[in-house]
């Protein structure tokens, strides 16, 4: 579904696209800061963790259930090209039409609580989340070139995300006041938003035009 990419270009190809879905606030920004707020790094530490496993998670799941689906059946494949494009190019559609013009920071900070608690909150939030698995099948298959092994791949690029990921999150409990206040300039949420809405309706486009 790589449209023609080498493996080379199809990982650096992820990795953009990935590092600035990465750095688009969320819930899960929400939710390491907060923890970082009120507990400190060590509980942020666990929090982002938890984050992590749950994706991974999700990732897995997805590569698994992608690879059998696609193997399956053309028609399969042709279903889930539609649906992934037309979900992607709403979200970006979304983001670039009505940006939100703030990022909830500061308001309702989490308790200070257990590492093994904020851990199960950051695994939870993710797990308990389908709009995370929709987003690793529909994200995913754009990044696999042709002729090679569907699910080893795609965990591959699993990986490399949730990578990404806590090393951003590591940022964010070191710059846990400059960048929560960052997050709270309406023109810093907007541009981020529609950044990342340009990238979701590119690749949206793209996946359409996938064989």
């Amino acid at each position: 579904m790589g449209l023609g990419m080498t493996v080379t270009q199809a990982l650096l190809a992820f990795l953009a696209a990935a590092s600035v879905l990465t750095v688009t606030p969320g819930l899960d920004t929400a939710m390491v800061l907060r923890s970082a707020a009120a507990g400190g790094a060590r509980q942020a530490t666990f929090a982002a963790a938890g984050i992590g496993l749950g994706c991974f998670v999700w990732g897995v799941a997805a590569s698994i259930g992608l690879g059998a689906l696609l193997a399956a059946s053309t028609l399969a494949f042709t279903i889930l090209k539609w649906a992934g494009a037309l979900y992607l190019l709403y979200l970006g559609l979304k983001l670039i039409v009505r940006p939100r013009d703030s990022f909830d920071v500061a308001n309702g900070q989490a308790a200070k609580v257990p590492g093994w608690q904020s851990l199960r909150q950051g695994f939870l939030t993710n797990i308990l989340n389908p709009k995370v698995g929709v987003f690793y099948v529909t994200f995913l298959p754009q990044f696999v070139p042709a002729g090679v092994s569907i699910v080893p791949f795609s965990l591959l690029l699993t990986s490399i995300q949730v990578v990404l990921g806590l090393a951003w999150f590591a940022m964010l409990v070191a710059l846990t006041t400059p960048i929560g206040r960052l997050l709270r300039r309406p023109r810093a949420v907007k541009v981020m938003d529609r950044l990342t809405g340009s990238v979701f309706v590119a690749f949206g486009a793209k996946l359409a035009l996938a064989r």
